[in-house]
């Protein structure tokens, strides 16, 4: 985990201006409309963002009247979302903790746990969801979002035009491993860690957790703010998968 929080606090600042207050392209377009769906009224609710990054989901969840905890394993990210914070006006109790372990989290204390593309990126997701179980309180749920392992692949797909697209695996889809990729404008190398879905649907199973729904996200074919050439791609295939859990 040293590697991974690291890793983290040299791109914070980077991190930052991609995400931005309202997320980056993927999320406003994609993933962040079934996030909200599957999340529900969290309006009172004591709410857990586990890795929350540089904090525009958990600032966004205050507006929406939640009791936010937010814990990120990165220092640098919590201070940089204490900033966002502050200059949103909005409370929030930011933590330097890690989502596999919630150390600073007592048991059975949030109705809600929002972990937004993280669990691809911890080298033990298995830990991760034993302590959302954990901490999770009765008739309380989990909604997580991660990359989709079935085409989150190293370097994407090839796009083939009208043809498609076609894929290249680096190593066996059925195996878990860990690959290193850069992109976008950002100036070192993200790890993040592949196991195929069904190790992830045994995982949850063996946490204590049940799947309640679950969505492959993608852009509406007549998304009126995206261009008819980038919707076409996008809707080639899914980016993220999002589960909604409960305790089994």
């Amino acid at each position: 985990m040293d590697d991974v929080r690291a890793r983290w606090d040299a791109k914070a600042q980077e991190w930052d201006r991609h995400v931005g207050t309202e997320g980056d392209a993927n999320r406003r377009f994609n993933s962040d409309p079934v996030l909200w769906r599957l999340l529900g009224d969290v309006s009172g609710l004591r709410v857990l963002d586990a890795g929350c990054g540089t904090g525009y989901l958990a600032i966004q969840l205050a507006r929406r009247g939640a009791r936010v905890t937010a814990i990120d394993a990165s220092t640098e990210m919590v201070r940089v979302a204490e900033r966002n914070a502050r200059r949103a006006e909005v409370e929030l109790d930011l933590r330097v903790d890690d989502a596999q372990t919630l150390a600073t989290v007592a048991d059975a204390s949030v109705d809600r746990i929002v972990s937004n593309y993280v669990l691809m990126d911890l080298p033990d997701h298995e830990a991760a969801l034993r302590s959302f179980a954990r901490v999770l309180a009765p008739g309380g749920s989990v909604v997580a979002v991660f990359l989709h392992p079935c085409f989150a692949v190293p370097d994407g797909p090839d796009r083939l035009g009208a043809g498609g697209v076609r894929y290249t695996w680096p190593k066996p889809y059925m195996d878990r491993w860990r690959f290193e990729e850069r992109w976008g404008d950002f100036s070192s190398d993200f790890l993040t860690f592949h196991r195929p879905l069904s190790d992830w649907w045994r995982s949850i199973a063996d946490a204590g957790l049940r799947v309640v729904d679950f969505d492959e996200p993608m852009v509406p074919a007549d998304h009126p703010e995206l261009h008819p050439d980038v919707l076409a791609r996008a809707r080639w295939t899914p980016y993220s998968v999002a589960f909604r859990l409960t305790l089994a």
